[in-house]
């Protein structure tokens, strides 16, 4: 009898400690999930002050900032040339680019072609306009499959490359259209990677601050990338030298509201990069 009042008590004794723990594990979890909880809301709500809030749109930014009267798509290159062939690959392309853009059975136009003066060194930059879009760009591709002078053209050329890269571009609806120009000049070329989203943005605030660059005729188009780097944006300004730059950058501060778009629009820019180019003897912007 005594031993099982004595077997009865250690059972109950073992039961109430393995309660005891259960529950004490048990309250350690729920504790454990609810500082887990807690910490994921607040690391959610402190990532919150960082992302940028962008509202639903039901159309594509491409069709919010290009130009509607036109349908035209623009293809920008970089070539980059090897030092010694420089003088070569130059006059090559005074030979054959201007070539295709007097031929009307293309329907493009070669907009500027320049070398590098300051930046990258030892580069070729060419600007074309595809009137027509997208078909208007495949047409010419498979014209020029069968020119045997662009052919012979793109076999010497590819001996003097290193490297090359293209963007195909539009042209935002409150820029220039880019045109042929009286010489001599030399050209601008400012190219600006934003950050992902933040394009419309950009545009809002340029369409205001494109009207304080436009006393010396220094602004030739404006574009964005739709193949290739995204969110890129190009800026091609003209001017007579470098301190006539200079000069008409440094009276944009004059105009009021251009320091608000400077102050707005510098946080959308993750790399910004500048060229000072001088336009080839074929150029139809000199």
């Amino acid at each position: 009898m005594a031993t099982r009042v004595l077997q009865s008590s250690c059972s109950g004794l073992y039961r109430a400690r393995t309660t005891g723990r259960a529950k004490a594990h048990v309250t350690a979890v729920i504790r454990g999930l609810s500082a887990s909880a807690n910490r994921h809301r607040e690391d959610s709500w402190f990532k919150s002050l960082f992302v940028r809030k962008v509202d639903p749109r039901k159309d594509a930014h491409s069709h919010l900032l290009a130009k509607k009267e036109d349908n035209n798509l623009y293809k920008i290159q970089f070539h980059n040339v090897k030092p010694e062939c420089l003088e070569a690959y130059n006059k090559l392309c005074n030979e054959v680019l201007p070539s295709i853009h007097d031929d009307k059975h293309y329907p493009c136009e070669l907009v500027g072609t320049w070398n590098t003066w300051y930046g990258e060194q030892d580069q070729a930059v060419h600007l074309w306009r595809y009137r027509g879009g997208y078909p208007a760009l495949t047409e010419v591709m498979n014209k020029l499959k069968n020119n045997k002078e662009f052919l012979e053209y793109r076999k010497e050329r590819g001996q003097m490359l290193l490297s090359r890269r293209n963007q195909l571009l539009l042209e935002f609806s409150f820029w220039n259209e880019p045109a042929p120009r009286d010489g001599p000049n030399i050209y601008e070329l400012r190219s600006y990677q934003l950050r992902p989203g933040t394009m419309i943005e950009w545009g809002n605030y340029w369409a205001r601050a494109i009207g304080y660059r436009q006393h010396n005729r220094e602004a030739c188009g404006g574009f964005f990338s739709q193949i290739g780097n995204l969110y890129m944006v190009h800026h091609l300004w003209a001017y007579k030298d470098l301190q006539s730059r200079e000069d008409t950058r440094n009276a944009a501060w004059q105009h009021e509201g251009w320091d608000e778009v400077v102050y707005y629009t510098v946080p959308l820019i993750q790399h910004m990069e500048s060229r000072i180019m001088i336009p080839l003897k074929g150029s139809p912007m000199q």
